[in-house]
């Protein structure tokens, strides 16, 4: 019996002969002088895999380089194993956190390692000679009762507490030169695919940095000071009620302390819209703050962050008056397009600019004026007759992505101006070396909003957003630093109530496209989480602006 098989290569445009239990990487040996990159990861029948996966049957195969989302998530994943191998050699008994991501890399603490640049080049030594021994990582599956012993051996607790609530009889797991790990993804085939990257002394812990996005070199930082305090506070907040990571929030849901969670991080929101209210107020009574520009990415929250708000202004004796800036798009066949051809809601010019500072300027002058009405159905301005005029007490709230760029209130007195970032910065993390994403969470909350309000499909919501994360990369995040004021909209527990949803969407996804990869990914890393019911999320809640039931009107 022949054990021949044909495998279609996206990247050589043909079919080619294997043999059955060759890998991607024994492919691309063959023909890397027809692949014009070094590949990092592989799609295999629209799905990631590792370069070692084993064909015994026919498939489509297309080769990643560490350039493509997925292939620099391979290649960022695989260093942080190498951090770890260095840790547990250069430091042993220490813990390693892999916390968030921040100034385009990705922030570590070690607690009782100081960081010094004496210890950052010891590390980075280590990781080099990882690189330059090219070492294998070695993808194994056994017993999840085996597994959970090697990483209780090794202190790895936060995944033992991982796998002891998923309750699987086997678990995928790596080993690193004697050293073993987990992620919920594959990794490079080995070290010497790696070595592109830097590690620096950071506040304190270390920032990680990757291959950069555009070159083959290391990522350069960013100075996000205002992001790092956002994170560092909600952080606090996670280990005071003990829900640093998946594992734990699982053992709470198996408590049925859900309840508790969610009311006290929905406190924490309520308390964050009081203090920003009373320094908002503070500054009014002062002279300035009469416009409050309310800014961040997709999926944030920013709407119902602006609604309640505005409830608390209120409770502080002032009037809040709200627009959107969505109302001031150009009519559609005024939109610029972006690189593909496709309308660019992301870009500043999609505003009719000369339109929003007249009305601005004519409300601050104490005029009446008529706001517009954006017909998202039609693509064209209405009117209908929302009318509007300040008093001595009034504050106007405006939303949209694109409130901390100077350009959009350029002719508006800066002490005039209070400017909010919203996002949801994702604070608990699968375990120490597994974070969360924080695109991961706004793109969850989007499939989910996009299919209950819009009509727009799974696959169609992961198929633009490579489109919304670069006019956000454009236009939103290089302004984040403007901002007086950062709010979270994430919440702890949020991840297990969209759980059920999500999946049963983006099971909905079909096999054969692209987005299936995108969809397989994230139904990986939802099966991490024990479900939480919806109905235990209050109708206030900013979750709610996704899921349905808010009290408020949108």
């Amino acid at each position: 019996m022949s054990n021949r098989l044909s495998v279609y290569c996206t990247n050589l445009g043909r079919y080619i002969g294997i043999t059955g239990g060759d890998t991607p990487l024994d492919i691309y040996r063959r023909f890397r002088d027809e692949i014009p990159f070094r590949p990092v990861v592989a799609r295999i029948n629209n799905k990631s895999e590792d370069l070692n996966f084993p064909f015994f049957s026919p498939k489509n195969l297309e080769f990643m380089s560490a350039h493509t989302p997925s292939g620099e998530r391979t290649y960022v994943r695989s260093l942080c194993m190498m951090l770890y191998h260095a840790v547990n050699s250069l430091f042993p008994g220490h813990r390693l956190v892999i916390e968030h991501s921040i100034s385009r890399g990705y922030y570590a603490r070690i607690p009782g390692v100081e960081p010094t640049e004496e210890n950052a080049a010891a590390m980075r030594a280590h990781i080099r000679s990882l690189v330059d021994r090219d070492i294998p990582f070695k993808r194994m599956e056994r017993r999840t009762s085996d597994v959970i012993e090697l990483f209780r051996a090794q202190g790895l607790d936060d995944k033992v507490k991982l796998l002891s609530t998923l309750h699987e009889p086997y678990t995928v797991y790596y080993s690193l030169d004697g050293v073993y790990d987990s992620y919920y993804g594959a990794l490079a085939p080995s070290t010497g695919l790696l070595p592109y990257f830097d590690l620096l002394p950071y506040k304190e812990g270390f920032l990680l940095l990757g291959i950069d996005r555009q070159t083959d070199a290391p990522a350069q930082p960013v100075t996000q000071e205002k992001m790092y305090r956002a994170f560092t506070d909600y952080l606090a907040f996670n280990r005071i009620v003990g829900v640093s990571n998946v594992g734990e929030l699982n053992e709470a849901v198996e408590k049925d302390d859900t309840a508790m969670l969610i009311n006290v991080a929905e406190a924490l929101h309520n308390n964050r819209f009081a203090a920003l209210a009373n320094q908002i107020k503070t500054q009014f009574e002062a002279g300035g703050a009469r416009i409050v520009m309310i800014a961040g990415p997709s999926s944030s929250g920013k709407t119902t962050f602006t609604k309640r708000l505005a409830i608390q202004l209120m409770t502080n004796l002032l009037e809040p008056k709200m627009i959107s800036l969505d109302d001031y798009f150009v009519d559609r066949h005024r939109t610029p397009l972006d690189e593909n051809g496709d309308y660019d809601y992301e870009s500043l010019h999609a505003l009719d600019l000369e339109l929003f500072n007249s009305d601005l300027n004519r409300l601050l002058a104490g005029e009446e004026v008529e706001l517009p009405y954006y017909n998202f159905a039609t693509g064209a301005r209405e009117y209908r007759g929302n009318r509007i005029k300040l008093s001595d007490h009034s504050i106007l709230l405006i939303e949209g992505i694109h409130g901390l760029n100077p350009e959009l209130t350029a002719n508006v007195e800066q002490r005039l101006k209070f400017l909010i970032y919203v996002s949801a910065l994702t604070t608990i993390s699968i375990d120490d070396h597994n974070w969360i994403p924080t695109t991961d969470n706004r793109l969850l909350r989007r499939i989910i909003r996009d299919a209950k309000y819009r009509g727009v499909s799974p696959q169609d919501t992961i198929r633009r957003w490579p489109s919304v994360r670069r006019g956000e990369e454009k236009w939103i995040f290089p302004f984040q630093e403007n901002a007086d004021a950062t709010f979270n909209s994430s919440l702890l527990f949020e991840l297990g109530v969209m759980k059920d949803r999500a999946e049963a969407l983006l099971r909905t996804v079909p096999h054969d496209i692209p987005e299936y990869a995108e969809s397989s990914r994230l139904r990986t890393f939802l099966s991490y989480f024990c479900s939480i019911p919806e109905n235990l999320v209050p109708s206030t809640s900013l979750l709610r602006e996704f899921l349905g039931g808010s009290s408020f009107k949108y």
